[in-house]
């Protein structure tokens, strides 16, 4: 059988170029935030290819009697998606909050303004750190791609509360539990992230794609539109933890402390 070289190469080269534009498009998703059940707010990001990484937008709203909060956040991530630079705005209750953030040297620097105030912070430069506002999908879904690059170590988030603080990241994996996405039923990852004492249940999909967050205050959780968890009859046991480096160790806080307000 007599194969055409030319035109064989330029069909298999067709979808090289296919298959690598697939991977290299923008990624986004919508969010429902809700408090014990019920639509309080939307949430969204989205993931663009650039020429030296990635550019991931999130934008937040939440409507309460007693918040009302809106923030707006651009990072410049690197292909393995280590923060380059953030910027945030938001409003919590009518005040307004701006910060940016790079590394600096050792440092990670934070400039914050709020209530017509201005300050600096400099915390510990850490490589896989993520930038975690209030109620941001994005960040989770940052966080899971460091979790898999890393094997679940050496995870670093950047709490934009007050003056900023960063704290280690440990997470554990349950097992998997099922779902429905726009109705089509498909298999769900569980991680438990332990930051600054408090847990975090992170549900993700077969891509490593976030699907729900189980925020640890309030009965808040951020769900992907068209997504339905179906609990188990008896969820799993986590396993055991890995022992923690001495790294963790001499920056975990003490156990149980609540959160900053913003």
């Amino acid at each position: 059988m007599k194969i055409n070289v030319s035109k064989f190469a330029l069909i298999s080269l067709a979808g090289l170029i296919v298959l690598f534009a697939a991977s290299a498009s923008a990624q986004s998703a919508s969010f429902i935030v809700a408090q014990h059940g019920s639509s309080v707010g939307s949430a969204s990001y989205k993931f663009s290819p650039s020429s030296d990484g990635y550019d991931s937008t999130s934008v937040v709203r939440v409507s309460m009697t007693d918040l009302n909060y809106n923030l707006s956040k651009t990072e410049q991530l690197t292909p393995a998606r280590l923060l380059k630079q953030v910027q945030l705005s938001a409003t919590v209750n009518s005040t307004a909050v701006n910060i940016t953030g790079s590394p600096d040297a050792a440092q990670f620097l934070l400039n914050i303004s709020s209530n017509g105030k201005s300050s600096t912070t400099r915390l510990d430069l850490h490589n896989s750190a993520v930038f975690m506002p209030d109620f941001d999908p994005g960040a989770y879904e940052t966080l899971l791609a460091l979790a898999v690059a890393n094997n679940n170590r050496g995870l670093w988030a950047i709490l934009p509360k007050q003056a900023g603080s960063v704290f280690p990241i440990r997470l554990a994996t349950y097992a998997d539990e099922q779902g429905t996405l726009d109705g089509k039923p498909i298999e769900v990852h569980h991680l438990v992230a332990t930051i600054n004492g408090n847990d975090t249940h992170i549900f993700s999909g077969p891509e490593n794609h976030l699907l729900q967050v189980e925020l640890p205050y309030q009965g808040f959780a951020l769900v992907r539109k068209g997504f339905v968890l179906t609990p188990p009859a008896k969820a799993g046991p986590p396993p055991t933890p890995p022992p923690a480096s001495a790294d963790d160790q001499s920056n975990q806080p003490p156990p149980n402390q609540a959160p900053p307000n913003q």
